[in-house]
């Protein structure tokens, strides 16, 4: 009788050990995004979760984080109703993953959600008005400051910025202290070993200025230490020098710190910043990745600069598609431009037949056909409207026919972004390389891709450069975001040289480089242990 009272007794203790350990998780980790669970909102939270297995209590925890962090929230004190409501959305969105059986999906400019950073709340939230392509002229000063906050986030959380904990003498431990613009124009004498964030930007002719949210100032870049990358203007960066008579000084500049993307996902959760119809990033379906490990042998062909009006162009496709009949891909992904000729009177009439001329060649290959998808990402040279970023795709009217004999073929944005099992995949089709280096303020000297690989990471975008170059919709800026950065950016830049960039903080950069005027080279991309191949259809 007194070993069952002292097995139950132990048994209680337990217990309430398990229990109290479970609510200071619970705290923890709302506290993370400074959030308050009132009593009741706790309690429920502690009864619903004790049932959980303990490997998986975590996970669920995120979950119905990611929820509550979606809502618009007028307090930090968490109610019982919100924490209901969270708790049956994260269990829609574990169904929605468990049944997803959508192993590919492709997401276009104009369907990718808008994600804002809120300096308060620190945090993002989605963007819930409409977005207009011709919008009104405020949003042009916003696509900056929009810029400016992404970046300015993630710089102040670098270890270099960020206070430590405090020496045994109470000393602080920070290395570096970022100033502001104002700071610089508050200041009446000379200050020496400043660093400013801001972007680069030309307010007068000939004339330099660093701007951040709190005012310009003048450069004198004349002595001044660049560090790897391409720098143009309206580039963030970190600019190090002294001040005096109204002239910031520069004697070393950078870019901001890169961020890998576990490292974002850490700080924000896992909720979808991507695109797609699933709530929660595709690094976060465990399923997925297992689906991805089994098929080690799955790829995807990448092809730039497909001239289609070519015989010779049409007969070397043929010829991919006869190697490729017996282990269909995942997809064939073609880059325009799409016709040699862009600037023809009748190019919409040659681009339709054309595409007529393909779509006759892919039905040789029926296995191809209904196995592998279909992939169009057009070029700015492209049929269509404005050649303004984000580009829409080829005009319905003239894909319709192919789209019905090929009901695998997708004609998609420039850019575009692919989601497959559990990677990210972003499309660009530009010669960003080739405007970047024609407009960077000191051109290097060696290792050029590297030096563009490193600007469009620091810079969280596709394309860093003035809107007179290349021109953007304002409200679609966002579209061009590497944030957090994807597993593989294809970047087809008909007049830069083949790359393949692959960085140690997890994302490759390639460029397929032309197929119509370079040889007929394209690159093959294997998901299951990211390796992008050289490949060329030789005579």
């Amino acid at each position: 009788m007194l070993c069952t009272c002292l097995l139950a007794t132990a048994a209680h203790l337990i217990e309430r050990d398990m229990e109290g350990s479970l609510k200071t998780n619970i705290i923890s980790a709302f506290k993370m995004y400074g959030l308050s669970l009132r009593i009741d909102a706790r309690n429920y939270l502690v009864d619903k979760l004790q049932s959980v297995n303990v490997v998986e209590r975590e996970g669920q925890i995120e979950r119905i984080l990611d929820e509550v962090n979606k809502l618009t929230l007028a307090t930090p004190f968490i109610d019982v109703d919100i924490i209901q409501n969270a708790i049956n959305e994260s269990c829609k969105t574990e169904a929605d993953v468990n049944s997803n059986g959508q192993k590919l999906s492709v997401i276009g400019a104009f369907e990718m959600p808008k994600f804002l950073y809120d300096t308060e709340k620190r945090r993002f939230l989605n963007h819930s008005g409409p977005l207009k392509v011709l919008a009104n002229a405020s949003e042009k000063a916003e696509l900056f400051r929009e810029r400016y906050k992404l970046l300015h986030q993630r710089t102040v959380r670098h270890k270099l910025f960020s206070p430590a904990t405090p020496g045994p003498h109470g000393e602080d431990d920070m290395k570096f202290h970022l100033r502001t613009v104002e700071y610089l124009l508050g200041c009446s004498s000379k200050v020496k070993d400043i660093i400013v964030f801001g972007m680069i930007s030309q307010l007068k002719v000939r004339r330099y200025f660093l701007e951040d949210l709190t005012g310009a100032v003048e450069l004198d870049m004349s002595k001044a230490k660049f560090h790897s990358g391409l720098f143009t203007e309206n580039c963030f960066v970190l600019a190090e020098g002294w001040y005096d008579d109204n002239i910031f000084h520069i004697t070393a500049i950078g870019f901001p710190p890169l961020e890998t993307a576990a490292t974002t996902r850490a700080y924000y959760g896992k909720t979808n910043l991507f695109g797609g119809s699933c709530n929660l990033s595709a690094s976060a379906l465990s399923n997925a990745r297992e689906f991805e490990m089994r098929n080690d042998d799955a790829m995807i062909v990448l092809l730039s600069d497909v001239w289609l009006d070519q015989e010779r162009v049409l007969a070397k496709l043929e010829a991919l598609f006869s190697g490729f009949k017996d282990s269909p891909p995942i997809c064939f992904i073609f880059c325009g431009s799409f016709i040699s000729d862009t600037h023809s009177a009748n190019r919409v009439k040659v681009l339709n037949d054309s595409l007529n001329n393909l779509m006759r060649v892919i039905l040789k290959f029926p296995d191809l056909s209904s196995q592998s998808k279909f992939i169009f990402v057009p070029s700015m040279e492209d049929s269509g409207p404005a050649k303004i970023l984000p580009r829409p795709a080829i005009p319905e009217m003239m894909t319709e026919k192919f789209v019905q004999e090929i009901p695998n073929a997708i004609f998609t944005s420039n850019p575009c972004r692919v989601q497959y099992c559990s990677q990210d995949i972003v499309i660009f089709c530009e010669n960003v390389f080739h405007k970047m280096i024609r407009n960077c303020l000191q051109c290097p000297s060696d290792d050029l891709p590297s030096h563009f690989v490193k600007t469009i990471f620091a810079q969280g975008h596709l394309c860093p450069l003035p809107n007179e170059i290349v021109p953007v919709y304002w409200q679609y800026d966002h579209a061009l975001w590497l944030y957090p950065l994807p597993d593989l950016v294809v970047i087809a830049d008909s007049h830069a040289p083949s790359f393949q960039q692959s960085d140690a903080i997890g994302c490759t950069v390639t460029n397929p480089g032309s197929f119509s005027n370079g040889g007929f080279s394209f690159k093959v991309y294997y998901p299951s242990s990211k390796v992008v191949e050289d490949s060329i259809i030789g005579d």
